[in-house]
């Protein structure tokens, strides 16, 4: 799957894929300011806020560089049998925003079908998972002080102008549980300057940033920041730990007395780790990762119609003579070879409708349809699913 954001992405900073990810700050412009606005907009981050029950750290406000107590712009919305939720208050919000505040939406792929789409489209091209969060900033409110994040980033600016600085780490590739607290900032400045509408900015995992409205008058900012967390050498290990209870010798106790029991495990270590090399745990994770949040299918509400594939990766589809297997979501399907054509344009991660491809498949491809949507590896192409591709992600049929 290919989406108009990461050609945009790749254009402005320079890449032709996802190889340079962590590997170096890197800054560009996407020249298309179309396109982001077709991304999200501050009226439709609004939106957001206003139609579901949020809460903190999803959802926080900060003025003045303290983060402004939920009780300030929360409330209870209260039905007639007298249930609670708590919702944002927007006329509270409003006051916090022509005064100049930053309001902060985490994991906005959750909560929003085109963000959904993206975030997606992302783990394909990156094979990690991806998670967008959402900052908005009216007038001269400052951000966050200087600090660093563990994992990579991609920053794309969507509306206004905002004023960044990052530096160099101080430590290298430091990691959320570590050996040292690395609290100290780097003096070397990498960059310094205002991002602008289109622009777009790569991070990685450790250098230290901020990012400020202060000193700019009247105006606003919209960004988006593309989290990208890539697996390390310790998670491997952490991986082998689990397989390791395979063998018997790593499950006997512990003993001080006797060091042939020692060397026994030191063996067994060295060859479980020749066994199972950094590129098969790679593999295993994606495949292992369960299906995602999606609407499911039930005949009750009528036919299926349209799909599209959104596992967290791409399947992997193996073809072996008379049978194809797909291997996605923790799952193994096997299907006969003339299924091949259909599971190419199914698994293709755009949307599919099935009236349209069967004149050029045939008519399998409706059961192959069903049955990849009861396994969840493709889900109901929903009016608010689709709305997330319009205009973003060609549709497979075409």
């Amino acid at each position: 799957m290919k989406h108009q954001l990461i050609d945009a992405i790749e254009t402005a900073l320079g890449w032709s894929g996802a190889e340079n990810l962590g590997k170096g700050f890197a800054r560009g412009s996407t020249a298309a300011p179309d396109l982001m606005s077709r991304i999200l907009n501050p009226h439709r981050m609004l939106d957001i806020a206003m139609r579901r029950s949020l809460n903190r750290p999803q959802f926080r406000v900060f003025r003045e560089n303290e983060e402004v107590h939920p009780a300030v712009y929360f409330t209870d919305s209260v039905s007639p049998r007298g249930q609670s939720i708590p919702m944002v208050n927007m006329h509270s919000l409003g006051r916090l925003l022509r005064d100049g505040a930053t309001v902060i939406l985490d994991q906005a792929n959750v909560f929003d079908p085109t963000m959904e789409v993206v975030c997606r489209a992302l783990q394909w091209w990156s094979h990690e998972r991806v998670q967008v969060n959402a900052y908005l900033t009216t007038n001269e409110a400052s951000g966050f002080p200087l600090h660093w994040d563990d994992h990579d980033v991609v920053i794309v600016q969507l509306a206004g102008e905002k004023e960044w600085e990052v530096r160099g780490a101080s430590r290298a590739v430091p990691m959320y549980r570590d050996s040292d607290p690395n609290s100290t900032p780097s003096d070397e400045v990498i960059w310094s300057g205002v991002m602008k509408t289109g622009d777009v900015m790569h991070i990685p995992r450790g250098h230290w940033h901020r990012a400020t409205r202060d000193g700019h008058g009247s105006g606003k900012s919209l960004h988006v920041t593309f989290g990208i967390t890539k697996r390390t050498g310790a998670n491997w290990l952490s991986w082998l730990g689990d397989w390791c209870r395979e063998n018997e010798v790593f499950r006997h106790d512990l003993d001080r007395r006797h060091k042939a029991g020692s060397q026994a495990l030191t063996n067994a270590a060295a060859r479980l780790i020749v066994d199972r090399p950094p590129d098969e745990y790679l593999a295993a994770y994606e495949q292992a990762m369960p299906v995602g949040r999606h609407v499911p299918f039930l005949d009750v509400f009528g036919q299926l119609h349209a799909v599209v594939c959104t596992t967290h990766f791409p399947p992997q589809i193996r073809h072996g003579g008379e049978t194809v297997e797909v291997l996605a979501s923790g799952k193994k399907l096997t299907f006969t070879a003339k299924a091949m054509p259909s599971l190419r344009l199914l698994l293709s991660g755009r949307p599919v409708d099935l009236d349209q491809v069967v004149p050029v498949v045939g008519t399998e491809v409706v059961d192959v349809a069903e049955v990849l949507v009861k396994e969840e590896m493709c889900s109901p192409l929903t009016p608010e699913l689709s709305s997330g591709y319009t205009g973003l992600v060609t549709n497979a049929d075409s």
